[in-house]
């Protein structure tokens, strides 16, 4: 979670939702308010709140039916959802527990308590994602955090490393086999930058699927060429063996392709002012390898 936390309100009650939109403003929150399930599935699709407050009884779908789809997309599985509901039942609360949202709360409520518990769960989520969640590498506040100490030095490499044809490896394998590339991928990298034996090598996510790691300038290109010979001995075994076999027997085989992207560099003698130039000249050096 970067800068200004962003609550996604669900709640069809106009009164309500202004209410919770005007007063988690005033809060310093961003808030979006949608009124039907289906208009909170589509805000998701192109922004990703860090906390979502989602009433049950919706004039579309209800919110159990939303929480489900924002559990099973890659995007906003980790999504904090709070429902906010008149649904008192005990079972009705076990149902939307058990999808995964992290609290429950009734109406009509304490909106200082309401207030304390969202300050909480993002609180809890802020420190979840100082590790990746499926790499276990620095999540992004860390990542940026060591990035950021870059800035205006110029004794270090980069080493930057991109995976490309994940999402189309996942179509045909599923995200299952997707994460244990992705995890395979962040062990070698930790394994290399360990026997470089610089103590002060940190290996990071640039974002979902491109890492990079620090190293001193001496090491890096040890460093890069003995991931290069990593990830060739185990291109094979992310594969199933029988597809494997076959796209190493006919080119033109129907065989989603993953390909690794790779490049080293060192500051130039003007040192990088700002984050954004940083990742942008990181993810430029990468070259298939």
């Amino acid at each position: 979670m970067a800068g200004v936390p962003h609550i996604l309100v669900v709640e069809d009650q106009p009164n309500t939702a202004e209410m919770l939109t005007s007063y988690f403003k005033t809060q310093g929150y961003e808030v979006t308010s949608v009124g039907w399930g289906k208009d909170a599935l589509a805000f998701v699709e192109k922004t990703v709140p860090d906390l979502v407050v989602l009433d049950i009884r919706l004039p579309d779908i209800d919110g159990y039916e939303v929480c489900r789809q924002l559990r099973t997309h890659r995007r906003t599985t980790q999504v904090p959802i709070i429902f906010l509901t008149e649904k008192r039942e005990r079972s009705d609360k076990l149902q939307g527990l058990k999808l995964g949202a992290v609290d429950y709360i009734t109406k009509p409520f304490d909106i200082q308590e309401l207030r304390l518990r969202v300050r909480n769960v993002l609180r809890r989520s802020n420190l979840e994602q100082m590790s990746h969640f499926v790499t276990g590498l620095p999540g992004p506040s860390l990542s940026d955090e060591r990035l950021r100490d870059l800035l205006g030095t110029s004794d270090w490499a980069l080493l930057s490393v991109g995976l490309y044809g994940l999402d189309k490896f996942a179509d045909v394998y599923g995200f299952v086999a997707r994460d244990d590339v992705m995890r395979a991928v962040a062990l070698m990298l930790n394994h290399v930058a360990n026997e470089s034996q610089d103590p002060n090598a940190f290996v990071g996510h640039l974002d979902d699927s491109n890492f990079f790691v620090i190293i001193a300038p001496d090491k890096a290109q040890h460093v890069q060429q003995a991931l290069t010979v990593r990830l060739e001995e185990a291109m094979a075994f992310f594969y199933p063996r029988s597809d494997w076999e076959a796209g190493q027997k006919d080119p033109n085989a129907n065989l989603p392709r993953l390909e690794v992207a790779m490049g080293v560099f060192s500051p130039s003698k003007k040192p990088f002012s700002n984050l954004a130039a940083l990742k942008r000249a990181s993810l430029k050096v990468q070259q298939t390898t």
